[in-house]
């Protein structure tokens, strides 16, 4: 037997006998398990299963299969947060290399818009989006999820209500005044739309539950805990930067011109209506929301000008 099997084995006998399992059982097993394949590590019949056409429309597999990429780049996203909103004691080095994954998923995000531009037809979509009202993209769970766990709350209330609300809001205050609740509501009678409506329905509850668990860990939050040497890191700063610009400004409106596209076709006089009926262009554009994370770290100006010149 080779010396290192010698101590694979003296490992493997440590590891198990840790959790009081018995080593030559799990070694047993081994005679009997089949290889792994890339196919089912991967669960490929089971992702490949999951598209679903409502239509005969070509266009609209495009269409089902690049919001399903986007759901998987979202989870990523998280992914990458929680490790950040987690670690008790993170570094400056740390903090920034996550914070560049994350900016790096966005990016993927923005570019593939091409995809949804170039790489379906106008006509058929606009016929297959008939019948999708009335969900909407707006209905993304995980997108709202990743702004929760990216900044304090009251940076994601409307615009209009942020001197009325303060850290001691009730939550589900709070919620009910989030700047994308503009999208399907109308604060003048407080009706909602269904569109809105149906999706508080299903996720309000576990948004509660989890903006109150990122309430002091969320990116913005860990980042006004760190000492001030750490604050200052030029690449931390930088990276922070890069991520907030990278969200709120250059992927919002990579998505707000791609729907102005295939909603408009560029033309005011055709303008129509969101599937869900949503007020879209103030809804997503960031000069009307003013969506920023970390407010801190940009200038007076730049606060002022926020997406005023797209």
């Amino acid at each position: 037997m080779r010396p290192t099997t010698k101590e694979l084995l003296k490992k493997l006998e440590e590891k198990y006998a840790a959790i009081d399992q018995d080593l030559d059982t799990h070694l047993e097993g081994l005679l009997y398990s089949e290889p792994i394949t890339y196919w089912d590590y991967i669960k490929t019949d089971a992702l490949l299963s999951l598209q679903i056409q409502r239509t005969e429309l070509p266009d609209e597999m495009i269409f089902i299969m690049y919001h399903q990429v986007n759901e998987l780049l979202f989870k990523m996203i998280l992914w990458e947060i929680e490790q950040i909103a987690n670690c008790e004691e993170i570094t400056a080095s740390l903090f920034t290399e996550k914070l560049m994954r994350v900016s790096r998923y966005f990016d993927m995000l923005t570019s593939s818009f091409t995809i949804m531009r170039e790489g379906m037809d106008r006509e058929q979509y606009l016929k297959f989006r008939m019948t999708l009202t009335p969900a909407s993209g707006f209905q993304s769970a995980q997108y709202r999820l990743i702004e929760f766990a990216s900044t304090d709350l009251i940076n994601l209330i409307d615009a209009r209500f942020r001197d009325t609300i303060d850290r001691d809001t009730p939550f589900e205050h709070a919620f009910n005044h989030l700047y994308w609740q503009a999208a399907g509501k109308d604060y003048s009678t407080g009706k909602k739309s269904y569109l809105l409506s149906s999706f508080e329905e299903r996720y309000k509850q576990e948004f509660i539950d989890f903006t109150e668990k990122y309430n002091t860990t969320n990116l913005f939050a860990k980042f006004k805990l760190l000492p001030k040497e750490v604050k200052e890191d030029p690449k931390l700063k930088k990276a922070m930067r890069h991520y907030d610009y990278t969200v709120n400004i250059t992927w919002v409106m990579a998505h707000y011109n791609a729907a102005k596209y295939y909603i408009s076709g560029n033309n005011p006089d055709k303008e129509l209506e969101a599937t869900g009926g949503s007020d879209w262009v103030k809804y997503m554009h960031p000069k009307y929301q003013r969506r920023i994370f970390f407010p801190e770290l940009w200038s007076e100006e730049e606060l002022k000008n926020w997406g005023t010149d797209l």
